[in-house]
């Protein structure tokens, strides 16, 4: 009988003790968000593709992932920098401009502890416009009544740098309309405006429902002033929209882009960055397979290009680690 109590003592003892290791994993379980953009683009996909990843191997490193939507990079960057957000997918250019500091995020104050981590998808700035709204090129836009997208968001402040470059302000378009992602393709076809613009992976349903809902047309972007600011910049390069995603799309859109990023802050722990980065890298085949446009996501590209911020340095150790970055690279 004493064997017995001694027997049933240690049970009752070894499972009292699991169930407080139970515990303590869940109450330290970190839980992190990620900032992405409207439900109609690339980024909230890609952003719940990546939690969806991370949350599937959750009981092994113990971290728990959500992707919210946003108002876009602008957005991101100011929660991320405000510590509301723990990462961020953010326009490349906009990743460039917050380090270094630009006067429509924090009034010009460098967010030196901006890192990055990995480069997404491709993306290009793209116009559509309403068939018969006479538009051709991009120089046709002034005079017209164009979304140019809401406030934070990286379309828009991307187009704000190309109307400085132009010489334009608001007052260029007969009338100026700031709906976000998910609402302009239904307001361009109810003839709210005349074109709209979007930056966004392709394809994109967005830019799908545009060009089947009503007539509408991709515009090149393509006037040579625009080529020499393109061509001087260190952010963005020359892209194509191909041929044959859209209805009427019969021929390649010429345009410029630039990458969707992934981004954190220096003070992010290394434990939670390596997990994510390694969970990206490890399980790239199925976040190719996510959605259409990620599935020319490239490792060594996702490394080494359009990451403008100096990575964080769990990153890098990775990237090292895994031979995907040179021990000799900053």
């Amino acid at each position: 009988m004493r064997a017995l109590r001694k027997t049933v003592s240690r049970w009752v003892l070894g499972t009292l003790m699991c169930i407080s290791l139970m515990s303590t994993r869940v109450t330290a379980e970190d839980f992190i968000t990620i900032g992405t953009g409207a439900v109609s683009g690339l980024y909230y996909p890609m952003g719940t593709a990546i939690c969806r990843l991370l949350n599937k191997d959750r009981r092994r490193h113990g971290i728990r992932c959500r992707a919210e939507p946003s108002g876009g990079s602008l957005a991101n960057l100011q929660a991320l920098r405000e510590g509301r957000l723990d990462f961020a997918i953010v326009q490349s250019d906009w990743q460039a401009q917050a380090y270094h500091g630009s006067p429509l995020l924090s009034e010009g104050v460098p967010f030196s502890d901006l890192r990055a981590l990995v480069s997404l998808h491709s993306e290009i700035f793209t116009v559509v416009a309403r068939a018969d709204a006479g538009i051709a090129s991009f120089a046709d836009l002034r005079g017209k009544r164009v979304n140019i997208g809401n406030k934070g968001s990286g379309q828009r402040a991307t187009m704000e740098v190309l109307m400085t470059a132009l010489e334009w302000d608001l007052d260029s378009f007969a009338q100026v309309s700031d709906l976000p992602a998910e609402s302009q393709s239904a307001a361009l076809c109810a003839g709210e405006f005349d074109a709209m613009i979007y930056v966004v992976g392709h394809p994109s349903a967005s830019v799908e429902d545009a060009t089947t809902a009503c007539d509408s047309v991709l515009v090149p972007v393509d006037d040579p002033r625009l080529r020499a600011i393109i061509a001087a910049s260190d952010v963005y390069g020359f892209a194509e929209i191909p041929a044959n995603l859209y209805r009427g799309n019969r021929e390649p859109v010429k345009s410029f882009g630039f990458a969707a990023t992934l981004v954190t802050t220096r003070q992010q722990g290394l434990r939670v960055v390596n997990a994510l980065v390694r969970t990206i890298i490890t399980d790239l085949a199925a976040l190719r397979r996510a959605h259409p446009g990620f599935a020319s996501l490239d490792q060594q590209r996702m490394v080494e290009d359009f990451n403008t911020a100096p990575l964080h340095r769990a990153a890098r150790a990775y990237f090292r680690f895994e031979g995907l970055l040179e021990r000799s690279s900053p």
